[in-house]
């Protein structure tokens, strides 16, 4: 009887094999990324998935090839606090920038001995005593090729939340958050610190820079900076600031990014959904006009 059976189950398995081969060559599954995202659009055309999950899934794709160096915050705008500064000033610089982590660097910026939380400041007044170097963290270090999926992997794993990113020749080039390679998937993540989109354009900084929407009208802005910005640009009419500096630059600036323009600069804060949300604006140098 167990002679009988083997055939027939062989049989069966043949032909589910036949009709998945049938099936395969109908309806080919997808052989590169590409293919997978417009797979993933079929489907939310399908109601299969809906747009936020498309969105997400199509995040974990494009991150899959992202390196830190495609993400940090270049060293030129980190906020980094000089273990040799007086607690005053250092407190005033935490309170200013109202980050949550800190490099802290001696002698020179190159040099990062450790990193700050803000809330272990607080330990400072209960026990005036203590050294503010018996604060600090450890450092995370990661090359500029580090791949975001291995360094999502390993915020998890040792629970830190920022690394210090280094060029190859072990130079500070940046840092990076969690929150900077979970925003390749989920989008940007606010808090209590950014600024809801109706509740202004315009914001003058503690540092005499501004904050500046990336959607603001650039007649508005050159009425509040007492600037000449021409909307047009090669044949092209542009109404926001954001979309005109897109087109100068050639591309969607990445967040750190600087372009000069009738004198002042613009440096990318935010970025979201493909735009620019926020730019720090500022009178240019003159060695930024010479470039």
């Amino acid at each position: 009887m167990s002679d009988n059976h083997v055939p027939r189950t062989t049989e069966r398995e043949d032909r589910r094999s036949l009709l998945r081969k049938i099936a395969e060559f109908i309806h080919p599954g997808p052989d590169s990324k590409d293919e997978l995202i417009e797979t993933l659009a079929e489907a939310q055309e399908n109601r299969i998935i809906g747009a936020d999950s498309r969105e997400m899934l199509e995040g974990v794709i494009r991150m899959s090839d992202m390196t830190a160096g495609d993400v940090m915050l270049p060293v030129s705008r980190m906020d980094m606090v000089d273990i040799q500064a007086p607690y005053d000033t250092l407190l005033h610089s935490v309170i200013d920038t109202a980050h949550s982590r800190f490099p802290v660097y001696e002698g020179t910026r190159d040099n990062i001995i450790g990193i700050l939380l803000a809330k272990d400041l607080l330990k400072l007044q209960r026990a005036p005593e203590l050294n503010i170097r018996a604060l600090l963290r450890p450092a995370v270090f990661v090359p500029e090729s580090k791949g975001l999926n291995d360094l999502l992997r390993d915020f998890k794993g040792n629970r830190n939340h920022l690394a210090i990113v280094v060029d190859e020749f072990g130079r500070v080039a940046g840092l990076i958050t969690i929150e900077d390679v979970l925003e390749q998937i989920v989008g940007e993540i606010e808090d209590e610190f950014d600024i809801a989109d109706d509740e202004g354009d315009i914001f003058g900084l503690s540092d005499q820079t501004y904050r500046v929407s990336g959607d603001l009208d650039i007649e508005r802005l050159n009425e509040a900076f007492d600037s000449d910005i021409q909307s047009s640009s090669e044949g092209n009419s542009f109404d926001t600031i954001g979309g005109l500096i897109a087109h100068e630059m050639g591309h969607v600036p990445k967040r750190g990014e600087s372009h000069v323009m009738a004198g002042l600069r613009f440096t990318v804060l935010h970025t979201k959904g493909g735009a620019v949300r926020w730019f720090r604006v500022e009178p240019a140098t003159l060695a930024d006009q010479q470039l």
